[in-house]
């Protein structure tokens, strides 16, 4: 993570009960997957060996994104409009589509760092929108 040349221009946090990523999975099944996260958000956590840690942190990411935007998840910005996946190396990476993008430009940002975590049941996210000169 570099923030040399950067500003930050946004921060957000958020954390989630994995089991209610479980129950919610096994209350709606793919409806639920389908509603929140994008085909390779699924394909990606639904390989791992703890698919629902996973989805969680991605929840949260999500939840994370849209308070460092100030608008919370809903018509601004919608559940899939923020897609958390793999860098090369293995360390999560935002993309967004297009209401995401023109608030990340509207914010003045031109790049999201993202670091997550799940331990004791809990996943963790916590985002910077960061703007390079």
């Amino acid at each position: 993570m570099d923030l040399q040349g950067g500003n930050v221009v946004g921060i957000g946090t958020d954390i989630c009960p994995i089991e209610r990523i479980a129950s919610a999975r096994t209350r709606h099944g793919q409806a639920f997957l389908d509603k929140v996260f994008t085909p390779a958000e699924q394909k990606l956590c639904l390989a791992k060996g703890d698919p629902d840690a996973s989805l969680a942190a991605r929840w949260a990411a999500k939840e994370s994104v849209s308070k460092a935007f100030g608008t919370g998840i809903g018509e601004a910005l919608h559940l899939t409009s923020v897609e958390i996946l793999e860098g090369p190396a293995g360390a999560p990476v935002v993309h967004l589509d297009t209401k995401g993008s023109a608030l990340l430009r509207a914010h003045g940002g031109t790049e999201i760092l993202l670091s997550l975590s799940h331990d004791g049941g809990m996943a963790l996210a916590y985002v910077a929108i960061i703007q390079r000169k």
